[in-house]
């Protein structure tokens, strides 16, 4: 994997990752497909909208259908009929979701599926063997996140377990002969120091890449913002930035503005089924009465499928009768609008004009978007 920097404006970058399978263009949303599949939508489709990158969980797949079923087959790419890069997790956050059925020890995680109640352990080595199996483009190593509110005694504990397993996985990565690249973890909770501390013993592990992990887990915002304006200009300018499991498009802005190279989360496909989508005038719950007789599109600066072809009316109609056919419109419409705004923003930033689109985006966002928790995105149902 290599990564080039294309152009900056100020600190935001605008970049591309090659890997095997395709280049990355960068800042990138990757959408999620937990279980190898983005809900409600095929691979082709995703592909179509303009999607480069996609994220799968190496805990769901490990517990159905199966690593080792996945490699008999031939990989998750075969697997789900998708040929381009793929990122999985390593199964850190379910660490945090399923805290009430799990014990974590120096040597690994012991924990219970939440699907059948059978015992397992997952080790650094183990993890990163899984992903090997699975054939993911580009790994995580196996870390903590750690809950909100912690306090620092716990975190400090916490990342000094997070980066003795990411020497493991480092160590069990470079004996195997693989093209996949491997990605280190910053935890530290809300403690700036702290994750300053956890990004130096990273560096000297030395990762294809750097993540900011355990933020979005219910901490303020304006806690989040400080963690990437501090962190994120430390991190090695030669290397992606990666903001995890972060996809609210305000967030995505200030951590942009900052460095943050890739983001991943649930919000539009999560939202879509919600019947919340996103549009250049603001968010619209479609299942409102004022949208029962509308004949428009749901977004008349959107040249989408289902602003192509259905207007709001139906898709209400849809939505209230709780057709399968609403949950897939919703999320054609809510991928492509995420994805054209990732477009829309890296144009900026190779124009140098990205506080210009940050300043005409935010008023919108702030005032039509996102009323849900920040937190929301995390249930175990999709993450």
């Amino acid at each position: 994997m290599r990564f080039k920097i294309l152009q900056k404006d100020g600190l935001a970058r605008n970049g591309i990752i090659e890997t095997q399978r395709g280049i990355i263009h960068t800042p990138a949303f990757m959408p999620v497909g937990t279980n190898g599949t983005v809900k409600a939508m095929t691979p082709e489709e995703v592909r179509q909208i303009g999607y480069e990158i996609i994220l799968s969980n190496t805990y769901h797949l490990y517990l159905r259908p199966g690593h080792e079923t996945i490699k008999m087959i031939g990989g998750i790419h075969k697997f789900i009929n998708w040929h381009c890069p793929i990122l999985t997790d390593s199964g850190g956050f379910q660490i945090y979701s399923l805290a009430s059925l799990r014990k974590i020890t120096l040597e690994g995680v012991e924990f219970r599926s939440h699907i059948d109640g059978s015992l397992h352990f997952i080790n650094p080595e183990k993890a990163i063997d899984i992903q090997l199996a699975l054939g993911s483009d580009i790994m995580m190593v196996l870390d903590e996140c750690i809950p909100y509110p912690a306090d620092e005694e716990y975190v400090e504990k916490s990342i000094k377990l997070t980066t003795e397993w990411a020497k493991r996985c480092k160590e069990h990565f470079e004996k195997q002969d693989t093209y996949q690249a491997l990605f280190g973890i910053i935890q530290g909770g809300v403690f700036s120091d702290l994750r300053i501390r956890a990004l130096e013993e990273l560096l000297k592990i030395d990762f294809h890449g750097y993540a900011i992990g355990g933020l979005s887990v219910g901490e303020p915002k304006t806690d989040m913002y400080k963690i990437v304006k501090d962190i994120s200009p430390l991190m090695p300018e030669d290397k992606p930035h990666y903001l995890m499991g972060v996809g609210d498009l305000i967030d995505v802005l200030h951590a942009v503005e900052h460095g943050i190279d890739m983001f991943d989360c649930v919000i539009p496909t999560r939202n879509a089924r919600n019947g919340t989508l996103f549009t250049s005038q603001g968010r619209i719950s479609i299942k409102r009465s004022e949208f029962k007789e509308d004949l428009s599109p749901l977004d008349p600066d959107c040249d989408c499928y289902t602003c192509k072809n259905y207007s709001r009316a139906f898709l209400r109609h849809l939505y209230m009768c709780r057709e399968i056919l609403s949950m897939r419109l919703n999320t054609i419409h809510n991928l492509y609008f995420y994805c054209r705004f990732f477009e829309k923003m890296r144009q900026a930033i190779a124009e140098r004009r990205f506080q210009e689109f940050k300043k005409e985006w935010l008023p919108v966002l702030e005032k039509n978007f996102y009323q849900e928790s920040n937190d929301f995105h995390h249930s175990l149902e999709n993450y």
